[in-house]
């Protein structure tokens, strides 16, 4: 699944403003790890970020505390040693965390594969844009339980499968990433189906940049960096020295 962790200049590392971060550190004497995205950085100075939903907006945390950065980018975990530089709640609240000096980058599968229990709409993409009498045209709406979940796509399982869901089908997916949003309309290709203990199982690969959406709890950003944020806080991480 992963291959040795190596560090590298941070030159080598991927920045980007939206990209979803890791940060942890210990509070009341207990380690913690909270989502973030960051918002901008200071070459060889400082780093951005958002305040962790999680956190209140009065939640002391000194300069100089320690903490580790981590990210995921195109199949690898990047993460670094750092620490907090300041923080600021008006008028927006913002944390700051010092640059990276060296990271280290390891190597996991394509696309790390998170379990998932939520329930999705699939919507048969080829009518999404024909008129019809009915606002909701019962057969080309089919519903499902989302079971696990990557950046690259997902697999659903479903009680009954339609005649129209078959490899190959093109939908619409609409689904919640729990803490993160709410989605509609992310484009899929239906890529197999499976018949497995009495109910049919389907995978399904996205297709990003068409027409998907996202309503997001906090700083927005892409449906791409929401389900990336997603997969993230959910995948273990233990290869990461803290």
């Amino acid at each position: 699944m992963n291959d040795i962790v190596v560090a590298v200049p941070p030159a080598a590392s991927f920045l980007a403003v939206g990209l979803p971060l890791k940060i942890s550190l210990a509070l009341d004497q207990q380690k913690v790890m909270y989502g973030s995205t960051l918002l901008g950085w200071k070459d060889h100075a400082w780093l951005v970020c958002e305040w962790p939903l999680q956190l209140d907006h009065d939640q002391h945390i000194a300069a100089g505390t320690p903490c580790t950065v981590s990210y995921l980018h195109e199949g690898k975990l990047v993460g670094y040693r750092s620490e907090i530089r300041d923080l600021i709640t008006s008028p927006v609240p913002l944390l700051f965390v010092s640059y990276p000096k060296t990271v280290e980058e390891m190597h996991l599968r394509k696309h790390v594969r998170v379990s998932a229990n939520e329930p999705i709409l699939l919507m048969r993409a080829e009518h999404d844009k024909a008129p019809s009498e009915s606002a909701l045209p019962y057969s080309n709406y089919f519903g499902g339980l989302l079971k696990d979940l990557s950046e690259g796509g997902c697999s659903v399982t479903l009680v009954r499968r339609p005649a129209w869901l078959h490899p190959g089908t093109t939908v619409r997916l609409e689904f919640e990433l729990p803490g993160l949003g709410h989605i509609t309309n992310l484009t899929g290709l239906v890529k197999n189906a499976d018949v497995r203990q009495g109910s049919e199982t389907i995978g399904i690969a996205f297709r990003f940049d068409e027409m998907e959406y996202i309503e997001y709890r906090g700083w927005g950003g892409s449906v791409r960096n929401a389900i990336e944020q997603c997969v993230f806080q959910r995948a273990s991480t233990p290869y990461l020295i803290s």
